[in-house]
C-alpha cells in the first residue's frame, strides 16, 4: 500500500509513539494479558491510521469536457438549489460529499480549467455532515474557470476531527483530471457549486468515488 506525502509525519510520530508506549509497558509488567491488550489496541490504531493516509493509483480518461467527476472519495449528502453569496453572489447547485475517517481523504480535480481564486478561511470543527458546516468550519475556496468559460467553485470543509487542510493550486495555475487539488485530515466534506443548469448524475447517499465517478455534465 502506497502511503500518501502527507502523512510521512504522521505515520513516522506514531510508529515511534507506539513502540516507546510498548516498550514501556513491557519493561513494567511483562508478558502480560495487559501488555497483550495495549498491543492489540495500539497495532488496531496504526492499522487505521495508516489506512486513512493511502494513496491509491487512479485515472480517469476524459472524453467529454464538460464532465465533473467526483472530487473526493464518500457519500453524496446534499444536492440542492443554494444562494451561493461568498463569491457568484447567485444561486447555484449544491453537491457535497462526506468523507467519514474511512474514504481515501485525497481531494482531485474535478474538471479541467484555470484556477481564478484559491484562498483558505478560519473557522469552526462542527461535524462535516451538518449543513451549516459550509459557512461555518474552516475550510478552503477554489474557483475553477473550464475550457468553455464555466465557472464553480469547490470548498474542502474541515470537520469534527480535521485539523488541516491542504490545497496544492494557486491562482493562475491550470488544472486538469487525474491531478490531485489536496487533502483533509481525518474526517471531512467536499462541496461544488455548479451553475444551475448542470445535468447532475448521481442521488442522495450514493457512494461516490474520487477520480473515478462521473457526478454531473455542464451545458
Amino acid at each position: 500500500m502506497v502511503i500518501h506525502r502527507e502523512g510521512y509525519k504522521t505515520i513516522a510520530a506514531l510508529t515511534a509513539g507506539l513502540l516507546l508506549l510498548n516498550l514501556i509497558i513491557y519493561h513494567l509488567v511483562g508478558k502480560s494479558l495487559f501488555f497483550y491488550c495495549i498491543l492489540f489496541i495500539s497495532s488496531l490504531f496504526y492499522l487505521i491510521i495508516f489506512n486513512f493516509f493511502r494513496e491509491p493509483a487512479r485515472f480517469f480518461e476524459v472524453v467529454d469536457d464538460n464532465m465533473i467527476v467526483a472530487p473526493a472519495d464518500g457519500t453524496v449528502v446534499v444536492i440542492e438549489e443554494v444562494m451561493e453569496n461568498d463569491f457568484f453572489n447567485e444561486k447555484r447547485l449544491q453537491l457535497s460529499i462526506f468523507m467519514s475517517v474511512f474514504n481515501v481523504h485525497i481531494n482531485w480535480i474535478p474538471i479541467a480549467g484555470k484556477i481564478l481564486h484559491s484562498s483558505h478561511q478560519r473557522g469552526r470543527f462542527a461535524a462535516a455532515y451538518l449543513p451549516k458546516s459550509s459557512v461555518e468550519n474552516e475550510r478552503s475556496a477554489v474557483i475553477i474557470e473550464t475550457k468553455s468559460g464555466q465557472k464553480i467553485l469547490l470548498r474542502q470543509v474541515a470537520g469534527a476531527l480535521a485539523k488541516r487542510i491542504v490545497t496544492y493550486f494557486k491562482e493562475g495555475q491550470d488544472c486538469r483530471i487525474n491531478q490531485q487539488l489536496g487533502f483533509i485530515k481525518f474526517g471531512s466534506r467536499v462541496d461544488l457549486h455548479l451553475p444551475l443548469d448542470t445535468e447532475i448524475l448521481v442521488k442522495p447517499y450514493d457512494k461516490v468515488y474520487g477520480n473515478q465517478t462521473v457526478i454531473a455534465r455542464l451545458k
